[in-house]
């Protein structure tokens, strides 16, 4: 018996065909400015979010200027992967599950611990219009990154501790999970949430592999 998988991008706990190499390497061109720049890739007029999505895109879709239930924004990313087992050939396939994250970025000239619990009421409405919870669904994750000039004292104390994990059917739909991110890019900081480790995206004064994070490699394996 053997284990396979099929992905579009990539995502953390089902395992990938990938190599560690191939992938370093995506992610390296992803983060080099000489990179080509896929097709279907938005380029953005805010020059840090552009940047960011150089290291998003080879992991996510991509959209810009995305509305959801009346909130704008700036960024949207969507990235999904199928995992699998079977026997002998991949046409005898079984324990199919379906992995999913949707990033949603937005720029604000502050944020306060109400505006960030607002997002994530969101996120739980967003779980049960978007969620196909049925046998084959392992995961979703919603995560919402928030670009401010400065990070409030009470908003770093309630990211870094913060974790929101629903069971579906108590797992046996899988579940879901509510992760958050706020930066100041000008300041050269960042806050995030214990479930993520999009700090590695969004943290561009410092190296994929300077991160404190796992970095979005250890996502894909």
């Amino acid at each position: 018996m053997s284990d396979g998988e099929t992905a579009d991008g990539g995502d953390g706990e089902p395992e990938t065909a990938e190599t560690d190499e191939a992938v370093a390497a995506e992610l390296d061109e992803a983060t080099s400015t000489g990179g080509e720049i896929p097709e279907d890739v938005p380029v953005w007029d805010d020059e840090y979010v552009d940047r960011v999505s150089d290291r998003l895109m080879y992991n996510f879709d991509l959209e810009r200027d995305r509305s959801v239930a009346g909130e704008r924004f700036v960024l949207y990313g969507r990235m999904d992967i199928t995992s699998q087992k079977h026997f002998f050939h991949p046409s005898l396939n079984y324990a199919n599950h379906g992995a999913t994250e949707h990033l949603f970025a937005t720029r604000r000239d502050g944020a306060s611990v109400a505006d960030v619990e607002r997002y994530v009421e969101l996120a739980h409405d967003l779980a049960e219009e978007w969620i196909d919870a049925d046998e084959e669904h392992y995961s979703t994750d919603f995560t919402f990154a928030l670009v401010v000039p400065r990070i409030r004292d009470d908003v770093r104390e309630f990211v870094s501790g913060f974790k929101d994990r629903t069971l579906l059917k108590f797992g046996y739909y899988g579940h879901y999970e509510v992760n958050l991110v706020v930066v100041a890019p000008e300041e050269e900081d960042i806050v995030t949430s214990r479930a993520t480790d999009l700090d590695s995206a969004f943290a561009l004064w410092e190296s994929p592999d300077e991160s404190e994070s796992s970095g979005l490699l250890d996502r894909l394996f």
